[in-house]
């Protein structure tokens, strides 16, 4: 098994215990993940580009609270790949060949990297 497997594994697990896959439905699931993806965005939504790359290095606290906020969106994740019987490790390899085909080394991608 592979940790992914095992996160899934373990994330059905907690569900089960609490009596929640009732309410677990895909759509849930996917709301759930659109919430906790936006306290993500909260958390680092007033700084600029570079100011966040540098607050989340240093600022250990800013740093606990976005790997907690990751976590949740993962473990959605998981819990929605579960439930739906999709193998998310193999759709991401996919998407990722469809993206090298897409954009090619050396395309041109018109990317604004000087927003503050």
């Amino acid at each position: 098994m592979s940790d992914f497997d095992d996160l899934v594994a373990d994330v059905r697990a907690f569900s089960e215990e609490r009596g929640w896959p009732a309410v677990q439905s895909p759509k849930n699931l996917a709301m759930a993940i659109t919430g906790e993806a936006g306290e993500l965005a909260a958390e680092l939504q007033w700084l600029g580009s570079e100011e966040s790359r540098t607050a989340v290095a240093q600022d250990d606290d800013l740093r606990e609270r976005v790997a907690m906020e990751m976590a949740d969106v993962v473990i959605y994740l998981a819990r929605l790949a579960d439930v739906t019987g999709i193998d998310l490790m193999d759709a991401a390899r996919r998407k990722l060949a469809r993206n090298h085909e897409r954009f090619p080394v050396g395309s041109v991608l018109r990317l604004r990297s000087d927003r503050p």
